[in-house]
């Protein structure tokens, strides 16, 4: 019987505690795991149609499965990922993205969080679960994610995912929940770099840099060293066009953190997005601190790309994914359940030789066993 090389992602989960009595264990825990894992690529969006999924590919994952009890039901599907460890079902995903990423120095890695809408238990009084992700934008790769009960626990779900992560060399970009003293120290602490959106939830810091820069735009930047970048972009009946400048310093960011705090502060930066459609147009001020003494345009770019964290990654977890449908509620079972989508997100963004979209992917995997079989082991 063949068996998979040691360097594939099945034996990143090998050694995980399995949830269950040894004498009712019928089934191998890494069986279970690799089953829902390639259902889960395939298409599979609950335990029912994972079983569903293993009894129709059983000849196929025999060839590299032990299965000494044929494909388990969807009870004990259920069971399994409700009682597993989600934690240690995470350090594993954790150990293989690890393995596998490649980060770039000045690579962006974006954090952000995400709320599985239906994961509500009504029955048990739990709400929907929210799950805050790391996403490395050059390789196109969910890096870990966190469970938080509410959004607003992003502060302390935040400082969990850095500590899981190595992303020395990166730049982390945070939006405005997680503009914390502290969160900006663990990533200087981690030899990475910030970018941290400022709202009003940091009032005094955001009427700084508000003031700062319509102060020195009142002088016509008299006075204030600073750097200006700006793109254009046109599509789908509107222009697009994004102005940033970066004040980098020393007397205006002692201004601004006179005590300080911030560990590494190099820079403010403001961005003015404009689009203008066949309605008219809009104007917004956004204002951001960072630990990068970096060109404007350089700090736009890493701005612009935090934003891949939703259209590359959130958009297709509900769109293609259907995550904000699925109704699993039990326990452990919808944070692993996520893991398994997130497992099978990184697979298909990452498979390269069918120039089709995530769907046509999913489909052509569930029709093709050698390309599952790529898709899984890489």
């Amino acid at each position: 019987m063949a068996q998979p090389p040691k360097t594939t992602i099945l034996d990143h989960f090998a050694d995980l505690d399995d949830p269950r009595v040894e004498r009712t264990r019928r089934h191998k825990l890494v069986d279970i795991i690799a089953i829902a894992i390639c259902a889960t690529i395939c298409g599979a969006d609950s335990w029912v149609y994972i079983e569903l999924f293993g009894k129709s590919k059983l000849a196929w994952f025999q060839t590299f499965l032990e299965l000494p009890h044929g494909i388990p039901s969807h009870d004990t599907f259920g069971d399994v990922f409700a009682r597993l460890d989600p934690v240690q079902l995470q350090n594993s995903f954790v150990s293989w993205t690890q393995a596998i990423a490649e980060l770039l120095p000045g690579e962006v890695v974006a954090i952000d969080g995400k709320t599985a809408r239906r994961s509500y238990d009504p029955a048990g009084n739990k709400g929907a679960i929210h799950l805050v992700s790391a996403w490395a934008t050059q390789n196109n790769l969910t890096l870990g994610q966190v469970k938080t009960e509410e959004k607003s626990n992003e502060i302390t779900a935040i400082p969990q995912l850095l500590e899981m992560l190595d992303l020395n060399g990166c730049i982390v970009t945070i939006d405005a929940m997680g503009c914390q003293r502290e969160i900006a120290q663990q990533i200087i602490a981690g030899g990475a770099d910030y970018v941290l959106a400022v709202k009003e939830n940091q009032g005094r810091l955001h009427e700084g840099i508000r003031d700062l820069f319509q102060g020195a735009e009142a002088l016509g930047f008299d006075g204030v060293p600073y750097d200006y970048a700006r793109t254009v972009d046109k599509g789908h009946g509107r222009v697009e066009r994004r102005e940033c400048w970066t004040i980098t310093a020393t007397d205006c960011l002692d201004y601004l953190d006179p005590q300080g705090q911030w560990s590494q502060l190099k820079a403010a930066v403001r961005v003015v997005g404009h689009r203008q459609t066949g309605a008219g147009g809009i104007s917004q001020p956004r204002y951001y601190i960072s630990s990068l003494p970096a060109p404007a345009e350089q700090l736009l770019a890493a701005i612009r790309s935090h934003w891949s964290i939703e259209n590359s990654l959130h958009w297709t977890l509900d769109v293609t994914f259907r995550e904000d449908q699925c109704r699993v509620r039990k326990d452990h079972g919808p944070q692993n359940l996520a893991t398994l989508r997130q497992i099978g997100h990184n697979r298909l963004k990452n498979e390269s030789t069918l120039k089709v979209g995530i769907q046509g992917k999913r489909l052509n995997a569930g029709w093709d066993e050698d390309y599952l079989r790529k898709v899984l082991l890489g």
